[in-house]
C-alpha cells in the first residue's frame, strides 16, 4: 500500500519537465507559421508592385521614377513599413514571339529588404557573429511589351 503514494510521488514532476521541455518547440512552430506567412503575404505585395511599376513603365511616357513611384505607392498601400527603402531598377529588353517576331519590353525588378520579427533576434542568439539575422532582399520582376 505504501509503493502507490511512493510512485505518485517520484513522478510528481515529470509533467511539469516535459511541458518545459515541450513548450519552447510548440512557440518556435506557432511563430514560425505566422513569421513566413507574413513573409508570403510581403512577397505577394512586392510582387503586385513591380506589376504595377511595369504597366506604367510601358506607357509611351513611362520611365524610371514614375515606375518607382507606383511601386512604392503600392507597397504603402499595402502596409509595408519600408517602402522608401526598396529600390526599383526599369531595363529595355527585347521579347521574342516566335517565327522571328520580336518586340520592345521593359523588365522592372523591385527588391524590398525584409526582416523577420522574432525569428531573426533568435537566429542572432543562436549563431552570433553570422548574418543570419539581418534583412535580406525579397526581389520580384515583371517584364511587359511596351506599348
Amino acid at each position: 500500500m505504501t509503493t502507490m503514494p511512493l510512485r505518485m510521488k517520484n513522478e510528481r514532476g515529470a509533467a511539469l519537465l516535459e511541458t518545459a521541455l515541450a513548450l519552447p518547440m510548440v512557440l518556435l512552430v506557432a511563430v514560425g507559421i505566422f513569421e513566413f506567412g507574413r513573409a508570403y503575404q510581403t512577397w505577394q505585395v512586392v510582387t503586385n508592385a513591380a506589376r504595377e511599376a511595369a504597366r506604367v513603365a510601358v506607357l509611351p511616357n513611362g520611365n524610371l521614377a514614375i515606375a518607382t513611384e507606383r511601386a512604392r505607392a503600392y507597397m504603402q498601400a499595402g502596409q509595408l513599413p519600408k517602402a522608401d527603402a526598396a529600390t526599383v531598377a526599369l531595363t529595355p529588353v527585347t521579347l521574342d514571339l516566335g517565327s522571328g517576331v520580336s518586340v520592345a519590353a521593359s523588365n522592372v525588378t523591385v527588391t524590398y529588404p525584409f526582416e523577420f520579427i522574432v525569428l531573426q533576434p533568435v537566429a542572432q542568439l543562436v549563431v552570433s557573429g553570422s548574418n543570419l539575422g539581418q534583412a535580406f532582399a525579397m526581389t520580384t520582376t515583371a517584364v511587359m511589351r511596351n506599348e
